[in-house]
């Protein structure tokens, strides 16, 4: 062969290559995560379409073959399916009831999976398995208590939860605590301890910190420290995706092993909002902003807006902890380098780390350095997020033989 046809060869190669590596999980679910922000989906919303979508598509593939356990029973065996079909036609059927205003580029990308496949008999039987995989999940979950949200009135007294400034949104999501749990026996299995007492010397250090650290005129946060507030200041599920996707490319692993991590990270994320938001009603702690405020410094401002719900635990800092646990679980080790470039609203940042837990706690603390969370909020809730990750990984698509 001459030198310009070994060229054209390897050229044609780096152009097929991340196709083959990234294969349809990786594709599917970097299509819901782009369609969510598209759509501008709240965080919480997300974490359950991915659940969905993610689980619907590993019980897919394992209907073909059954390495793993299924996130539940009931999908026809399916063998000799063809892997690629039923993954799509599992993310798509999911996909296009949980985000309807989407469906034509649903639509759109499943014909392009399609018409790249030849054996269209494997294929229809790929397609069957998907669309039974996904019925399945969106059935159990269709009345799991996600559509009927509850007004909570405003606190009144010191350490209650009440608005907060610019805008004093009233508070939402005070119905998430008693949304049906993936994983979890109940949301409240892993509920923190109650917070500090609003007028106890702890509280007030807290207090201190969070004025001197992070107001929007601090003169002690640093410009990386403000960086940091910034990096991780976008959505949890679409953060913690990223990663997952970041480590996946890296590791050639195959559709069911992709398939099972990704579902195993979404479970745990969205249950880490359940779990978090069934404390956060429960203690239903103020805000920074609310605390700093009424101790006598009317102006001030967290550096970064501050989400309408109660702080404590902080659910940013659970939803990393949770992903964490289920990423180093699955790698059989913590120790994984990677690097990460945030999303909106500040997005094309790149950091690197060099386990998952370092990463998982600079997300944490990100919430004190942005003026948005307690310091002891940010340790409950990098707590529970670890406890219900661990949870997650041992109780859910467990082997069913040696990978």
């Amino acid at each position: 062969m001459n030198r310009h046809a070994i060229v054209v060869v390897l050229f044609s190669l780096l152009l097929i290559a991340p196709q083959l590596r990234a294969g349809e999980v990786v594709r599917w679910n970097r299509l819901a995560t782009d369609a969510a922000v598209a759509e501008q989906i709240d965080p919480l919303t997300e974490s359950r379409v991915f659940a969905i979508t993610h689980a619907a598509m590993h019980d897919a593939l394992n209907a073909i073959d059954r390495r793993y356990e299924p996130y539940r029973e009931g999908v026809a065996a399916a063998p000799g399916a063809l892997p690629e079909a039923a993954v799509a036609a599992a993310a798509h059927a999911a996909l296009i009831e949980l985000m309807p205003a989407r469906k034509a580029d649903f639509d759109l990308q499943f014909a392009e999976t399609l018409a790249q496949i030849k054996d269209k008999r494997a294929a229809a039987a790929g397609m069957r398995v998907g669309r039974q995989a996904a019925a399945r999940l969106l059935a159990l979950r269709r009345d799991d208590g996600a559509s009927r949200p509850v007004a909570h009135p405003a606190g009144t007294k010191a350490g209650e939860y009440r608005p907060t400034p610019p805008d004093f949104t009233p508070a939402l999501f005070a119905h998430w605590g008693k949304v049906q749990p993936f994983v979890l026996k109940s949301s409240s299995q892993f509920r923190p301890a109650a917070p500090l007492a609003p007028t106890s010397a702890r509280a007030r250090a807290e207090i201190e910190e969070v004025r001197a650290i992070g107001g929007k005129t601090s003169a002690l946060r640093s410009a990386e420290q403000s960086g940091i507030s910034r990096y991780w200041y976008e959505s949890s599920p679409q953060g913690w995706n990223r990663i997952t996707r970041e480590v996946e490319a890296s590791r050639g692993l195959d559709e069911w092993q992709s398939a099972r991590l990704f579902a195993l990270v979404n479970l745990a994320m969205a249950d880490g909002f359940i779990g978090g938001f069934e404390a956060k009603y429960h203690f239903n702690y103020w805000r920074p902003a609310t605390a700093i405020r009424e101790s006598g410094d009317a102006s001030w401002l967290p550096d970064l807006d501050t989400p309408p719900v109660p702080d404590y635990p902080s659910t940013h800092t659970v939803l990393g902890a949770a992903a964490a646990a289920v990423l180093a679980r699955f790698f059989d080790t913590d120790m994984v380098s990677f690097s990460m470039t945030s999303g909106a609203p500040y997005a094309g940042v790149t950091r690197r780390f060099w386990s998952f837990s370092e990463a998982a706690q600079e997300n944490g603390a990100s919430r004190i350095l942005a003026g948005i969370h307690f310091a002891t909020a940010v340790r409950a809730g990098y707590v529970q997020g670890d406890l219900i990750g661990a949870w997650t990984y041992d109780h859910a698509l467990r082997p069913v033989r040696a990978d």
